[in-house]
């Protein structure tokens, strides 16, 4: 499954599901977003093998996508997990920081939990090339090629103007040519970039226009189960009440798709994004300093999902939803990246897509 299909799919509601399968990683990179330690948070794999064994052949999603913390400290859980996701037809990935890439080969059953996989992904940046250094990532991956996978690299910048971006994916392309795509990504203030990370603050126009969220098209199962309809962290941390969706140990996978699909509040973030419902849907019409905030505050009213439920019943709202996902489809891996990633390097994404 190269990348490009991978996300041609993340802006279909409950195409796929992410999975944090832990939190715990023994790196220790400035920008974690999700904080991770050694001493982090840890949960019985049983809550994700249950889960992933309601998958049946009438309700399945196309991909799990699975992560952490480190998702490599649980190879036996990753190879389980993907094994079961294809017994129905479901494909899967893997993200890892290649916390093993120091070593002198790669330790046997993480090699066979990459090898169970449909694409494994590599975290690498300025920050992990503080605990992983670029030499041995390009190793490893030499290696996981070897295997006749599909690969991928995930970049994050402080922008599109950030000189390191623009020296590694030059190198990445001059020791790989197009067989590992690239995914870039800018920084955010979330996890440990929390505490050092300045960001402009933009004032507010008057006018906000509607901004399609495709992040809250896919349910994310945290590390404890949860399972919220947004892979921004702070929804795990905050989780408001309009973007919880269940959890594992209660619900099964078509109960999650359901409400992913269904719920009012949800479809309209899809459609208008939050920032457009909280100026013209909100009794309070406050807005929040930012995007992802205002979404974050949405759950605040309690009214708000009634109101939307009169204006998402519309025949009308019915066809520009469908609109609205087909241009996502056309548009496919880097019309997904110019909204969510650093657009500069959104055709990175397809190096060495199938014709």
């Amino acid at each position: 499954m190269h990348l490009s299909e991978l996300l041609s799919y993340r802006a279909i509601p409950a195409a796929g599901i992410s999975m944090g399968i832990t939190r715990k990683c023994p790196l220790r990179c400035a920008h974690c977003s999700t904080n991770s330690s050694l001493n982090s948070e840890q949960f019985a794999g049983h809550i994700f093998t249950n889960f992933v064994d309601t998958f049946t052949e009438e309700h399945h999603p196309k991909v799990i996508s699975m992560s952490g913390g480190e998702a490599l400290l649980r190879p036996k859980l990753v190879r389980r997990l993907a094994q079961s996701a294809r017994r129905v037809g479901v494909k899967s990935s893997v993200l890892s920081g290649l916390f093993f890439a120091n070593y002198s080969t790669i330790p046997k059953y993480i090699e066979q939990a990459i090898r169970s996989v449909d694409h494994f992904s590599v975290s690498t940046d300025i920050f992990h090339e503080a605990e992983v250094p670029r030499r041995n990532v390009f190793k490893t991956l030499e290696v996981v090629l070897s295997y006749g996978g599909d690969v991928s690299i995930h970049l994050v910048g402080q922008d599109q103007n950030d000189p390191y971006l623009l020296n590694v994916t030059r190198e990445i392309q001059d020791n790989f040519g197009d067989r590992v795509p690239i995914l870039v990504n800018s920084l955010a203030r979330f996890g440990r970039a929390r505490d050092w990370l300045k960001v402009d603050e933009k004032k507010q126009s008057p006018l906000v226009q509607a901004m399609p969220c495709t992040m809250a098209a896919w349910p994310v199962m945290s590390y404890d189960g949860t399972i919220v309809a947004c892979g921004n962290d702070n929804a795990i941390e905050n989780l408001p009440a309009h973007l919880y969706l269940g959890h594992a140990r209660k619900h099964d996978w078509q109960q999650i798709s359901e409400k992913t699909k269904k719920s009012y509040l949800l479809r309209a973030i899809r459609l208008f994004g939050p920032e457009y419902i909280a100026q013209n849907y909100s009794d309070d019409k406050k807005r929040c300093n930012g995007y992802c905030e205002t979404c974050m505050g949405l759950s605040q009213n309690k009214a708000l999902e009634r109101q939307l439920q009169t204006i998402m019943q519309r025949n009308s709202i019915t066809t520009m939803e469908d609109l609205v996902l087909l241009m996502h489809q056309e548009g496919g891996a880097e019309s997904f990246i110019r909204s969510q990633g650093v657009a500069k390097y959104a055709a990175l994404s397809v190096l060495g897509a199938p014709a």
